[in-house]
């Protein structure tokens, strides 16, 4: 214990010698995540929208005012044809071009049919290209329902009418569809893993290249005590990021932890040790700070925003790249962070899935670094 504790009293020295560089560690995550958590929303509001009325009749008018009411679509500008329309589209001056034909009103007040002509820019991010899709498609046809029921409505055959199947769809956990509840629990693991890999990697190799390393390989501390005296600092200095992206997270962005708010702590240390460890790792098998931080840019923070669910589903990944990210802790605990802030589920429910997984992964790291270790010794 007194060497462990030795360790450690000198990786903190380190540390608090660079008081500007430990303000970074601590500050940076939750800058990040303000950064991110506004700017990586998903939602696909205030669509630039323009319109060629043709009509020009009350009727046209109230379609238009469907599309911008729900906030989605931003009317910017009338255009007097279609070809000015498609060079807006060209110039990505607009995402949208809603054409409507000149007889548009008089065939709804014959009851007539009326063919309107919606283009979208499908040179932008295709998931964007079909949420507007989606949405211009959602808003037409319940516009033309309505038409449709009123005309029913007017023919005296609306009491002959019932729809054979009700359906009631409930929305669990986020009603509203906001974002910012999927974004902010998955960037907390994300920038926590960026975090504790790069300081942790750096730390073997930096005693390396300093040539402090050969005082410690003599001197009778053992191999795990080596490992646990570098990183236990880190894991203090990590656990107030946690605390903090925590703390902002519910006051810049309202995202509450539903459930236990002591599991979720206990569980982000293990993730937390289990980062450092692979770290660790990775400064073991480097030879110099470089190597160390392109190991782990390539091999683990790269994977870790774009193979585990933060932005992509994971079921649809091919077999390779999924059993990637199932190696990666950061998956699970990703998985952990999202179960327990939005869902409020606890550590047992997701002990198979996420728990056991994460706890597993994050020992195994640990100990591939003692060993990794004493072979250099």
């Amino acid at each position: 214990m007194h060497r462990l504790l030795t360790i450690m009293k000198k990786e903190i020295r380190h540390i608090l010698r660079d008081p500007l560089t430990l303000a970074l560690i601590i500050a940076l995550p939750a800058a990040l995540l303000i950064l991110l958590g506004y700017g990586i929303t998903g939602e696909s509001k205030g669509i630039t929208l323009a319109v060629v009325d043709l009509s020009k009749s009350d009727a046209s008018r109230a379609y238009i005012d469907r599309f911008t009411a729900s906030g989605d679509f931003r009317l910017i500008q009338s255009i007097q044809n279609e070809r000015d329309l498609k060079l807006k589209i060209d110039l990505d001056e607009v995402d949208v071009g809603i054409i409507i034909p000149e007889n548009f009103g008089r065939n709804l007040s014959g009851n007539q049919p009326s063919r309107v002509m919606i283009l979208v820019d499908g040179s932008t991010n295709p998931s964007d290209a079909s949420t507007a899709q989606l949405k211009l498609s959602s808003i037409s046809d319940m516009a033309s329902q309505e038409l449709l029921f009123d005309q029913i409505t007017t023919s005296g055959m609306a009491t002959k009418i019932s729809f054979p199947i009700e359906t009631t769809v409930q929305t669990l956990y986020n009603p509203t569809g906001n974002m910012r509840y999927y974004m902010i629990p998955g960037l907390i693991p994300i920038i926590l893993q960026v975090q504790t890999v790069l300081l942790a990697a750096l730390s073997i190799v930096r005693e390396r290249e300093q040539g402090t390393m050969e005082q410690l390989i003599v001197t009778p501390i053992k191999p795990w005590e080596l490992m646990l005296g570098k990183i236990i600092p880190y894991l203090f200095v990590c656990s107030i990021n946690l605390v903090v992206m925590l703390w902002m997270g519910d006051l810049m962005f309202g995202v509450k932890v539903q459930g236990s708010l002591w599991e979720l702590f206990w569980l982000s240390v293990i993730f937390t040790l289990g980062s450092l460890g692979m770290g660790v790792l990775i400064s073991n098998i480097s030879k110099s700070q470089m190597q160390a931080v392109y190991i782990s840019v390539f091999i683990v923070i790269i994977p870790a925003v774009i193979l585990t669910g933060l932005m992509f589903s994971r079921e649809n990944m091919p077999v390779f790249t999924y059993w990637y990210s199932e190696l990666l802790p950061v998956t699970h605990y990703l998985e952990i962070t999202r179960g327990i802030i939005v869902r409020g589920v606890n550590a047992a429910t997701l002990l198979h899935t996420s728990t056991l997984p994460l706890i597993g992964l994050s020992i195994a790291y640990f100990l591939a670094s003692v060993i990794s270790f004493k072979k250099h010794i």
